[in-house]
């Protein structure tokens, strides 16, 4: 700092700006101090402590080196700025700011757990939730000394400590490795299982030679089904390869005489003018076999229960704010018994609510939480917990339209097909009524078709909104997390107040987001397309801040029915006399917007529903191959069960499913069915989900309980970080996971007061960070 500086007096903020921008060396500190008190003495201790706070950035930054090259990993950087916090030497020595840094640990240590074995089970939690599951054998014994010191054990007083977790540490990598290799075998040995079938498949120019046919017979009886192609491979123009399986069709060259006699009686029929001769029967074969027992080409014939009752269809269509809703929830409350399937567990809540308004009391059945009601004769729950085997009178099933959706589609097919009620509500948006019908049919159920239209009008705008537009009742459209915050930043920065709604967010804190724009505490509502199902909210106008997303595969222009679903939210009934939707102000065009709203439905590709394999089938195709492999299973579902071309139904996609599948069956301990139970848990693969869940089989394999996720010590609200409130919203995610597996495998994930608790503290938490009204580290 220059010496005419000093004699014109600065303030402290000028000095600290001055110093931050001559990048004032460390050995020059000590100087510049002096020259501070002999010329400013009033204003020494002011300016020591800003110069001071814009060095401990550098030295916050030297520790945050000095741990990674340490391979201290379980160093955070609020350790690093609490550490430097207490540091009040003008320029500290490595050994100072590492002293300090242990001291920090030593606190943050302490308090995860009243002893060292809880702290180091915490902070290793930590570890292995934020991604870190590669803490080598070295670096645990280092942290494990670090934890010991921190409460007073060291030297001799620490070896019992250190030995006992050395130990268990030790088992703990035995089994998973144990664990992998099996998994790796089994997995290799379905694989070549496989390939050796593949291998025998034969052409069709075979075909005739190994029934004693001709080409024209062997391609009739293919035509007829009685003939089986094991696989169809798709070439150019159109065509497709057939290959069979010589196993499957050498039994069949005893029925070859048959039918030649049926297709001769079919040739006398049609002469006659009579009935055709019934069809002959596919023959057993190995690919047929697996077929039959897993029967999902006969998939609605599945549901017992619903199959006995008399049922009859009412499919509910109509745009968003048309009432379909309240019309199923009235004829819902008047019946004796019923039950109300929703999409999400905040509208299952939701649902629950519109019952008791009606003065009906209904118990709530989601994956990770049971609220049972005594006396309760309605139930709400999520698709997925649908109760296949409790006749009622009346069922609700809402947003069809789910019905098309890759991931869980198959879930829709069976609540329509296997709801046990006697009248079955099925709700949603025009372009899921193909799929109605053709479930319908399928059933043998009759369809009765009601159609809505909306109480209040949708318009879109003619011209595009500006984010200086922004009027209190708005609601900001993006597709992504981080443009929700970087939107809800920029409109806090220009003095709104502002509420966010975005898919990681629990059903808890969604519904307070809601009820803070819902109550007027909240100007605008920055919301992804979370909002399309649910969350009836007084929006005057839903605005996109674009007109493109990524919907997992590739980033695209928005469907029509997506500007319907998620712009009709705009304009309550009873609130805003007309709904508007715009698009914001250089992100797309507003006839575009227009275009989509006045587009007529457009039903799916592929009408055909999905259908997914349950536990009855798992065990039936196991019992038939004789495999306890969940992977080889699941791959020979995959390859024989369904056709490409069946004309009813198309097996769902078991992706994820397998490959849980392949990380957990060479857990020992766990048999087949608990296995697939695994295999359904609801994970998130770009969240280490699927390695997550092999170490809790591990665990639970061994007969050890599984101990929930914690998020650990957070920061005041007010000084949270993204990355913090990040961290925060994967922990309470894998907590629903913990709490999925907990209903169905309580003796082993037997803390679940523990991990309710921790539910509720990161809710609050969140809720807390989202209330800041105020730039902070959120929006940095």
């Amino acid at each position: 700092m220059p010496e005419a500086d000093l004699r014109r007096g600065v303030s402290p903020a000028e000095a600290a700006i001055l110093a931050a921008g001559l990048e004032v060396e460390a050995r020059e500190m000590p100087a510049l101090i002096r020259r501070v008190e002999r010329r400013m003495p009033a204003d020494a201790d002011a300016v020591r402590t800003a110069l001071c706070e814009v060095r401990r950035r550098g030295w916050i930054a030297r520790l945050n080196d000095l741990a990674n090259r340490a391979g201290r990993v379980w160093v955070r950087r609020a350790d690093n700025e609490t550490a430097v916090g207490t540091v009040t030497e003008l320029v500290p020595a490595d050994e100072t700011l590492l002293a300090a840094l242990d001291q920090a640990l030593a606190n943050r240590f302490r308090a995860l757990g009243p002893t060292p074995e809880a702290a180091l089970e915490a902070v290793v939690a930590e570890l292995t939730e934020s991604g870190n599951a590669g803490l080598s054998a070295d670096r645990h014994a280092t942290l494990a000394r670090e934890v010991a010191a921190a409460f007073g054990l060291t030297g001799d007083d620490s070896l019992p400590f250190l030995d006992e977790v050395g130990a268990r540490e030790a088992r703990r990598r035995r089994e998973v490795r144990e664990a992998e290799t099996a998994a790796r075998a089994k997995r290799r040995e379905e694989v070549a299982r496989l390939r050796a079938w593949e291998k025998s498949l034969v052409e069709f120019r075979e075909v005739p030679d190994l029934l004693a046919c001709g080409e024209r017979e062997a391609l009739r009886w293919i035509a007829a089904g009685l003939i089986p192609v094991a696989r169809r491979i798709p070439q150019r123009g159109g065509r497709e390869k057939w290959e069979f399986d010589p196993a499957e069709l050498a039994p069949l060259r005893t029925v070859v005489p048959q039918w030649r006699e049926a297709d001769k009686a079919a040739v006398e029929a049609k002469k006659r003018g009579g009935p055709a001769a019934p069809a002959l029967k596919l023959g057993k074969g190995a690919v047929a076999a697996i077929a039959r027992v897993a029967a999902l080409d006969r998939y609605a014939g599945h549901f017992a229960t619903a199959r006995a009752l008399n049922r009859r269809i009412t499919l509910v269509t109509g745009p968003t704010n048309s009432g379909k809703s309240h019309t199923a929830l009235d004829a819902l409350a008047k019946a004796d018994n019923g039950m109300a399937l929703a999409p999400l567990r905040l509208l299952a809540h939701e649902f629950r609510d519109a019952l008791g308004s009606r003065g009906v009391p209904a118990s709530l059945s989601t994956g990770e939480e049971r609220i049972p009601v005594p006396g309760a004769r309605h139930l709400a729950a999520t698709v997925e917990m649908c109760p296949f085997h409790l006749p009622v009178d009346v069922a609700v099933v809402d947003e069809i339209q789910m019905l098309a959706d890759r991931d869980r589609g198959a879930a829709w097919t069976a609540a329509i097909m296997g709801a046990p009620a006697r009248h079955v509500f099925v709700l949603g948006a025009p372009e899921g009524a193909t799929q109605v019908r053709r479930i319908a049919e399928l059933c043998g159920d009759p369809l009765e078709e009601v159609s809505l239209q909306r109480k209040s009008p949708l318009i879109a705008a003619k011209a595009a909104v500006g984010l200086g537009d922004l009027r209190p009742g708005d609601a900001l459209v993006a597709f992504s997390r981080r443009e929700v915050l970087d939107l809800r930043a920029e409109l806090v920065r220009r003095g709104k107040r502002v509420a966010v709604v975005y898919g990681a967010l629990s059903p808890e804190v969604r519904r307070a987001e809601a009820a803070r724009f819902r109550e007027g505490d909240a100007d605008i509502l920055v919301a992804t397309d979370a909002i399309g199902m649910g969350l009836n909210l007084p929006i005057r106008r839903v605005i996109f801040s674009t007109l493109r997303k990524f919907d997992g595969e590739e980033r695209r222009e928005l469907h029509a029915q997506e500007v319907k679903q998620i712009g009709g939210r705009a304009g309550r009934f009873g609130r805003f006399e007309e709904g508007v939707v715009a698009v914001l102000a250089g992100a797309g065009s507003p006839e575009f917007v227009r275009m989509m709203l006045e587009a007529p439905p457009v039903p799916p590709e592929d009408p055909r529903p999905l259908v997914q394999p349950d536990a009855d089938i798992i065990a039936n195709v196991a019992q038939e191959i004789g495999s306890d492999s969940l992977f080889g299973v699941l791959a020979r579902i995959k390859r024989a069960v369904l056709r490409p071309d069946d004309p009813n139904y198309r097996l769902a996609d078991l992706t994820q499913a397998m490959a849980v599948a392949g990380a957990i069956d060479g857990v020992g301990g766990l048999d087949l069915l608990q296995r697939w139970t695994y295999a359904l848990c609801p994970v998130d693969e770009r969240d280490n989900g699927v390695a997550r869940l092999a170490r809790w089989a591990i665990e639970h394999g061994a007969g050890r309980p599984v101990p929930p996720p914690n998020a650990g010590r957070l920061p005041a609200p007010e000084r949270a970080s993204r990355d913090e409130l990040e961290r925060a919203e994967k922990t309470h995610k894998r907590l629903v996971a913990w709490r999925w597996l907990s209903l169905r495998f309580p003796q082993a994930y037997v803390a679940r007061e523990e991990a309710v608790a921790e539910t509720e503290r990161l809710d609050r938490w969140i809720e807390d960070v989202l209330r800041q009204q105020r730039r902070a580290k959120l929006v940095a």
